[in-house]
């Protein structure tokens, strides 16, 4: 597999691809922050998260089209606002689908699967009707353009820096209101013990709705961030699903620092393997491996400790 290459020629791929993998793994984080907040606290197995990626990434298309028509002056700074934006209309849309859907199915694991994989369905065709079948691309500010030369072999897009910049931004930011602010600790009092939350005072009906809501606009905000390193489409959100599934089961439901554990495995693992080897050999390997350290360790890597 290795065979022709020098020695400095190995280091620079295994640099650029770990560098590739660094931004394949902001993806996959910020994906499976959402999914992992939705999973471990209400049990709901999302199979329309994707879909709420690709809104997010659609609004972030809107947002660039707009700036750049009308608004060419402030086109440097469309990003933020398409960001948030997107965090807004996938919290939004997640917030409906909770309360006209989810709401209905708690403790129903199954149907949840099956009625939101029906919801990825819907959506996919809506988008697809809004706004075509074809891929559709942003136009990046200059300030994003460019790479950093590192040495004669290696160089970073800086558009990928960014990405890893605002993924650590935003895990910090998640952390921080999972676990020290009043909302985080109703979510995880809930989590603990969903009874005992509700004889305390806490709305937990509120609290699922926000928690959904909070999941699915982390999730538009993962896609604002994939629009710097990919085109969108209507199916483009499950072309990461099984991936961001794999991420949270195989890091623990329940623990963020184990969903960016799983992340940076799988995501370095992909990336290494997809150089050397076929893109479906790199994830029929990498699921094979996950597979079975599952086996051994069905829980995941990280589990939360729950006193009994």
């Amino acid at each position: 597999m290795f065979d022709g290459y020098t020695m400095g020629e190995l280091g620079a791929i295994f640099a650029m691809q770990g560098f590739a993998g660094l931004i394949l793994f902001s993806v996959f984080v910020l994906m499976a922050l959402g999914l992992a907040i939705i999973f471990g606290q209400m049990g709901v197995i999302n199979m329309a998260h994707g879909e709420f990626m690709i809104l997010g990434a659609y609004v972030t298309y809107l947002c660039s089209t707009f700036f750049s028509e009308y608004l060419p002056g402030l086109f440097g700074i469309y990003f933020f606002v398409a960001m948030g934006l997107a965090f807004l209309a996938s919290g939004a849309l997640g917030a409906f689908v909770e309360w006209a859907l989810i709401r209905h199915l708690y403790n129903r694991p199954l149907d949840t699967l099956l009625a939101t994989w029906g919801l990825s369905l819907i959506l996919q065709q809506a988008y697809r009707s809004i706004f075509g079948a074809r891929e559709v691309g942003v136009s990046l500010p200059d300030w994003m353009m460019g790479s950093i030369q590192l040495t004669d072999l290696i160089e970073v897009p800086l558009n990928g820096v960014f990405v890893m910049v605002l993924t650590l931004l935003i895990t910090l930011g998640v952390g921080l209101l999972m676990y020290r602010s009043r909302f985080g600790k109703q979510v995880r009092a809930v989590v603990q013990n969903r009874t005992m939350a509700g004889a305390v005072g806490i709305n937990t009906e509120r609290v699922d709705r926000g928690t959904f809501a909070l999941g699915c606009g982390i999730a538009g905000v993962a896609g604002s961030a994939f629009t710097m390193v990919g085109s969108t489409g209507p199916t483009a959100g499950q072309l990461y699903i099984v991936d961001t599934f794999l991420v949270v089961v195989f890091g623990g439901a329940q623990s963020l620092l184990g969903t960016i554990a799983s992340a940076f495995a799988i995501s370095q693992s992909q990336s290494t393997m997809e150089f050397f080897l076929s893109g479906s050999m790199a994830k029929v390997l990498t699921l094979l491996v996950v597979v079975g350290i599952l086996m051994l360790r069905p829980q995941g890597l990280f589990v939360l400790k729950v006193r009994r």
